[in-house]
């Protein structure tokens, strides 16, 4: 039994699935990968059972969900589901390969090491991104200092969405508690695990905008972290996200 499990959430990603699952699992720790797929029409659910059945039988996992029903609601459900079978340390990742696989190995060494939640960040020494125009890395750059002076938290990524929780982190918070299912989710996450007392330790990582498929990013989904921070920080002087 591997004490890791990857939740990649997927809509749409034929071109990726099938390499992306082959980096992880070429890597040399034992990890088990969950994908969440939204019913994607495009047939990535078929893609994943067929390399379920053939080729990673007892690694490769899949929960297929009825349309569209949001990011944070996908690892919620591979949260719980992955606490449920004893993982001890639970990642979130793309499957456009933006999020360096090999990474995986120093998220999980960070955790195991003494912290809670590490962070693959771009905005750390180290960290840079790829194939970005100047605007959306102005964006990017301009909301996570947004985030930091409205939250006063020290993460210098906290929409970084490849991350790695310790089991004790997801136990204790109440995960019925986070309240926004698109980018903001990732945001939240990060504030919930400060507000718990739990250490955060960011990895750098080189961001690499994907090549295949259709990015999901959108003006829409950074106006819902703006607005989402203000309603996260109302709502946290009157509730705590623990148990």
């Amino acid at each position: 039994m591997s004490d890791s499990l990857i939740i990649i959430p997927t809509y749409n990603e034929k071109e990726n699935i099938s390499d992306i699952i082959n980096a992880v699992f070429q890597l040399g720790k034992d990890f088990h990968v969950l994908i969440v797929d939204d019913g994607s029409p495009d047939g990535t659910g078929q893609i994943v059972k067929d390399k379920q059945s053939k080729e990673y039988p007892n690694k490769l996992h899949l929960l297929e969900r009825k349309g569209k029903l949001g990011l944070g609601t996908a690892y919620i459900t591979g949260f719980k589901w992955g606490l449920e079978k004893g993982y001890d340390f639970i990642f979130e990742m793309d499957a456009d390969f933006s999020h360096p696989p090999q990474k995986l190995l120093e998220l999980y060494d960070a955790c195991k090491n003494g912290a809670d939640m590490s962070v693959g960040s771009r905005w750390i020494k180290g960290g840079d991104v790829k194939n970005w125009t100047m605007d959306r890395i102005i964006l990017s750059r301009g909301a996570s200092i947004y985030v930091q002076i409205m939250t006063f938290m020290r993460v210098k990524d906290p929409t970084a969405g490849f991350v790695c929780y310790t089991r004790k982190v997801l136990e204790t918070m109440d995960l019925n508690k986070i309240k926004f299912i698109g980018y903001a989710f990732q945001i939240e996450m990060k504030y919930a695990i400060t507000s718990l007392g739990f250490k955060i330790k960011e990895v750098p990582i080189t961001f690499i905008d994907r090549e295949k498929g259709v990015s999901k990013m959108s003006m829409k989904i950074f106006k819902e972290a703006i607005t989402g921070v203000l309603q996260m920080r109302w709502w946290s002087f009157f509730n705590s996200y623990k148990k």
